[in-house]
Parts: structure tokens; C-alpha cells; sequence
């Protein structure tokens, strides 16, 4: 037989093949049935190694790509800063990989860096530090020798941290210049409270005050193996990354010291209506309240719960309600966190014209008390849990995703059950549930809402429905003013 008949055969049995298929194919989709999905995460404990001065480490191969990638996690943030340094964590963090090292400036550091085509960073915010480095796996070991030099021994060069306390300060400036940058803020400090480490605002004082050695004396507090976590994935045997880790960070000592737990305490603004004048054309809403840790076992209901109400886009109550169907906002949403040092929180938002703020907002309220008083369908119900569920697998995409969870999940002492019994929890959840944990947590009388926008305006109402600000909140309405971006007091 010739290649054009062999061809010509093979495409004849497809198309025959294609037809058989064809005609087994049901008259609707809906009526598609598909094999049950079958998954087992990755478990942290084969992949955990105590490195001999304390570091702990998740390393797994990665043979896809001659690459390897490492993050770090260091127990420190904004929390640790003394009163009138705010600001000291962050640039703490950004100018370790930005400042050089002891035997390079920064400039040189660069330049190695780009030299050997290593991305290396650093950072640090209010609950954690984190560096990271990316690179071939050829060049790994120079490049590993670069990363440890930046985290323990790190320059603090006078020059880059001018340019950057600069750079701040003119950003300071902006501080007020878009409403969702006052609306993000503002409702933080209402939820959790002016004096929470999220809320430690830095300021033109505390900016200008910080010197080389301030960065010097915090990276030195905190800075240390015993104090770290890594994450590493990539080319390479488990045997050998180890042994390249202990030669690397192995000289370093740890001091026998313990870093302050996070402060897990918050104190919310007292329930009710606040707004924010701001000469723009559209209103900005937030409504939430504090939440739970993750720890509570409410977490998976409320996860459903909240991706019905407004969790999971167009399908979400609160999007349909106030984007689709009354074409109110482009963007109308909720979302839930669950803390694993303090409370997360409940927020609802979104933004409108500001003649249709109120009446969207009544709308949301709207929906909150219809979650509160019906149960949920069994179509939503099965839909959520269907899609939680078959997108479970997505948290270990990659071998270095499932590495940084791992080390996450070390971090912040995570039930090592959790990833195993996750979709048995969800799955479990009714929606007698469901009503239950809205009823306890979405109570009215708690909600904060807080409206950013031009409050004279938004006051008129679109003289199509019956709905103001004052009598949604029964005439009781905080005035917030706007704070001083430079020593963010109230004006």
C-alpha cells in the first residue's frame, strides 16, 4: 500500500471514527456526563528538611525547565516597628536587594545580578519578610552565593535609600488623589481599627527620620536562619540542593532569640454609616465588619456563602442585582478572609454614578437580608461547590506554587489536614448552613459602611426611586474628613 493510501485510510477511520462519536453524543449539553475528578494533593512533610542551623526548607524537583527558584519567608514586618519609625519594615525590605551588600555596592550587585541573568528581590511587609531568587540552573551556585550575601549582609547604601525616601515622599503626596486609594484605606481603619499594624501609616517625620543604621539594627534583630523558611524548586536533586543549602547558609549562626508574636487583636469603629467628600463623579461603597480566623470550622460555609453573594462574578447575586440587571456599576462584588493572626473581614463594594449610590447600596442591603432569610438554591449550591471543588487542583499548579505553600502553611501554622479535608468541608456544606452563617456574621445592626465620593451629589439621589444615604441609615451619618497626606491626621 502506498503512504497516500495509508493516509487516506487512517483519515477515512477518523472520519468514521468522528461520525461513531458524533452520533453518541447527547441532544443537550447539560446532559453530559463526565468521570468524577480524581485529585490527592501534595503532602508538606515529604518535602520538609531542617537544615542544620534551623532553617527550614521545602524542596522539590522540578525537571521541566533548567531553572531553580527559591523564596524566602522571614518572621518580621510592620508590626515590629518602634513608635514614630513607621516605615522603617518596608524600606528595611526593599533596600536590602536595592543598597548592595558588604563586599559589592549596589551598583556592582546589579551588575552581577544581570551578569549571571539571576532575579533576586526583596521585601518586607506587615506580617512577613520575603526575598526570592530565579535563575538558571547553571548559574546556581554563583547566583545562591549573591542571594545569601543580600540577606545577611546587606549595604544599606546612603545614596539608594535617599532616592528611595524620596521617591516616598513624593508618593506621600498622592496620597488623596484617588478615591480608591481613600476608600481602601479608610475602610481598613474602620474594620480593624486606627492602631492595627495593617494601619501604622509612615509619615513625613517617620520617612525622614530613618537612617542606614536604623535598616541595619532591624535587618540584624530579624535576620537570621532560625528565623527563616525556604521554598525551592527547580532543576536539581533533593541530595544536592540540600547540601548546597547547608554550604551556602551554613557559617551563619542563629541567635537563641524569639521574635514577638503578631498582635491578633483589633478594635472596629463603631458600627453604622461614615462618608468622605471627594470632588469626583462617581461614589465609591464599601459594607463589611470583621470576620473570624481561619480556624473557625464557619470557614467553609461562609466561603460558599459569600461566593454566592457576591464572590463568583456574573453568576454572584450582588454582581447580577447591581451590574447586569440594573446596570449600575461595571464592577459590583464581595469578598471573605479568614485570618491567620487576626480576624479577616466581610466588604461588599462598589462604584457608581453618584446619583445611583444609594439606591445601589439599597440594593446590596438588599441581598444581604435575602442570603440572611431564604436558603439558598440547590443550583447555586451545586454550582459553587462544583467549581471550588474541580478547581482545587490549581493551588499546586507548579512544583514551585505547591513549595511556597508549603512554606506559607509553615509560616503561619496551618492545619496539616487542611489541603487533605478541604473539599470533603466544602462538599459537606448545606444550605441550612449557608443561612446559618449569614444569619450570624451579616448581622445589619453590625455593618460598617463607609461612601467616598461627592457627598452633595450623591445626597440628591437620581430622583427615580425613593432611596437617600440618610434614610437608609435612619439619619445617622459620621463625616470623616480627609487626613493630611504627609502626617495623615484628620484634617
Amino acid at each position: 500500500m502506498t503512504i497516500n493510501r495509508i493516509v487516506a485510510a487512517g483519515l477515512s477511520l477518523a472520519f468514521a471514527a468522528s461520525l461513531s462519536s458524533a452520533q453518541a453524543l447527547p441532544d443537550n449539553p447539560e446532559k453530559l456526563n463526565y468521570a468524577p475528578l480524581t485529585y490527592t494533593p501534595p503532602v508538606a512533610k515529604d518535602h520538609r528538611v531542617v537544615l542544620k542551623n534551623g532553617i527550614v526548607a521545602f524542596i522539590i524537583e522540578d525537571r521541566a525547565l533548567p531553572l531553580v527558584s527559591i523564596q524566602a519567608i522571614v518572621r518580621a514586618g510592620s508590626w515590629l516597628e518602634p513608635a514614630g519609625k513607621e516605615g522603617l519594615a518596608r524600606l528595611t525590605g526593599s533596600q536590602m536587594r536595592a543598597g548592595g551588600t558588604r563586599s559589592l555596592t549596589a551598583e556592582q550587585f546589579d551588575e552581577k545580578a544581570d551578569f549571571l541573568a539571576a532575579q533576586i528581590g526583596s521585601s518586607l511587609g506587615d506580617t512577613q519578610g520575603g526575598a526570592s531568587l530565579n535563575c538558571l540552573a547553571d548559574n546556581l551556585d554563583d547566583a545562591l552565593k549573591l542571594f545569601v550575601e543580600m540577606l545577611r549582609e546587606p549595604r544599606f547604601q546612603e545614596d539608594r535609600l535617599k532616592l528611595a525616601k524620596d521617591q516616598i515622599l513624593q508618593d506621600m503626596k498622592k496620597r488623596n488623589d484617588e478615591s480608591a486609594d481613600i476608600e481602601g484605606r479608610e475602610f481598613s481603619v474602620l474594620v480593624y481599627g486606627e492602631d492595627h499594624l495593617t494601619n501604622r501609616f509612615s509619615t513625613e517625620a517617620s520617612i525622614s527620620s530613618l537612617t542606614p543604621a536604623d535598616l541595619k539594627a532591624f535587618h540584624d534583630m530579624y535576620y537570621y536562619p532560625a528565623n527563616m523558611i525556604l521554598a525551592v524548586s527547580g532543576s536539581f536533586t533533593k541530595a544536592d540542593m540540600v547540601k548546597k543549602l547547608e554550604e551556602a547558609f551554613g557559617n551563619w549562626p542563629s541567635p537563641k532569640r524569639v521574635v514577638g508574636a503578631i498582635p491578633p487583636g483589633i478594635r472596629s469603629a463603631a458600627p453604622g454609616f461614615y462618608r468622605i467628600n471627594k470632588d469626583v463623579n462617581q461614589g465609591r461603597v464599601s459594607v463589611g465588619l470583621p470576620t473570624v480566623l481561619r480556624t473557625s470550622p464557619d470557614v467553609y460555609a461562609l466561603e460558599i456563602m459569600n461566593e454566592i453573594l457576591g464572590g463568583s462574578g456574573f453568576t454572584s447575586r450582588i454582581t447580577r442585582t447591581v451590574r447586569s440587571n440594573e446596570g449600575l456599576a461595571y464592577s459590583a462584588s464581595s469578598g471573605i478572609g479568614f485570618g491567620a493572626f487576626y480576624p479577616g473581614r466581610f466588604r461588599a463594594s462598589f462604584q457608581s454614578k453618584s446619583s445611583t449610590v444609594a439606591y445601589a447600596l439599597q440594593l446590596v442591603f438588599e441581598e444581604i437580608r435575602k442570603i440572611r432569610e431564604t436558603p439558598v438554591t440547590e443550583e447555586e449550591l451545586v454550582t459553587i461547590k462544583n467549581n471550588i471543588i474541580q478547581t482545587f487542583p490549581s493551588n499546586f499548579e507548579s512544583k514551585a506554587q505547591q513549595a511556597g505553600t508549603f512554606a506559607a502553611d509553615e509560616y503561619t501554622k496551618r492545619d496539616p489536614l487542611y489541603w487533605s479535608t478541604y473539599r470533603d468541608r466544602i462538599q459537606a456544606v448545606t444550605a441550612a448552613d449557608v443561612q446559618r452563617v449569614a444569619k450570624q456574621y451579616l448581622v445589619p445592626e453590625k455593618l460598617i459602611t463607609l461612601v467616598v465620593g461627592n457627598q452633595l451629589e450623591i445626597s440628591k439621589g437620581d430622583g427615580k426611586h425613593d432611596v437617600t444615604l440618610e434614610k437608609l441609615s435612619g439619619g445617622k451619618i459620621t463625616e470623616l474628613s480627609l487626613r493630611d497626606p504627609m502626617t495623615m491626621r484628620r484634617k
